[in-house]
């Protein structure tokens, strides 16, 4: 029996959702709108301010989709309320971040800057030349903007450079000691 599927999500004030009949569930709050279709094998009753997700069958499948469903529309509510943000930290000299208008510009050791257009619906704020905040309504998104900025310069463990996560832990090695 699914634990986390069994749970009521609660619905905030101020947030409008509509589940239509076949499973597309549309959220709509203070910082946007936000919507996913889900799998038609789960039945989304809404309530007055809570939403209940059942499944109408115990096969494997079914039992798989149930807290995954439950989970994927608690968090367009929480994103349209609060909104998702990851921090990177830069570390290595010389190294370093700036914004010019809808593009970051990544100087990272390499012989050109690497410059990336914002996606859609995703904010990236440089507020010092060696941090990047990326913020947005949806969770998958900004997760997987960050990776992709992570990807072009990953911390190495015998100096520490690169692009880390703020909460990262980079584990260090000893060099080579010569005679």
């Amino acid at each position: 029996m699914s634990r986390i599927g069994l749970k009521p999500i609660e619905i905030p004030a101020g947030v409008e959702v509509k589940v239509d009949d076949r499973n597309y569930v549309e959220v709509k709050g203070p910082k946007g709108t936000t919507g996913q279709q889900m799998s038609p094998d789960m039945k989304i009753e809404k309530e007055e301010n809570q939403i209940m997700v059942n499944r109408s069958s115990d096969n494997k499948r079914q039992r798989s989709l149930h807290g995954l469903t439950r989970t994927l529309i608690a968090n367009m509510i929480e994103g349209v309320t609060n909104g998702y943000s990851k921090s990177l930290e830069i570390q290595g000299t010389g190294y370093r971040a700036q914004k010019q208008g809808k593009k970051l510009i990544l100087n990272l050791g390499y012989s050109h800057p690497i410059e990336l257009e914002d996606p859609q619906g995703i904010e990236v704020e440089v507020p010092k030349a060696n941090q990047i905040i990326v913020k947005g309504i949806d969770k998958q998104k900004v997760g997987n903007y960050a990776a992709v900025i992570r990807d072009f310069r990953k911390p190495e463990p015998y100096k520490g450079k690169g692009i880390r996560y703020s909460d990262e832990y980079v584990r260090r090695k000893v060099g080579k000691t010569g005679k």
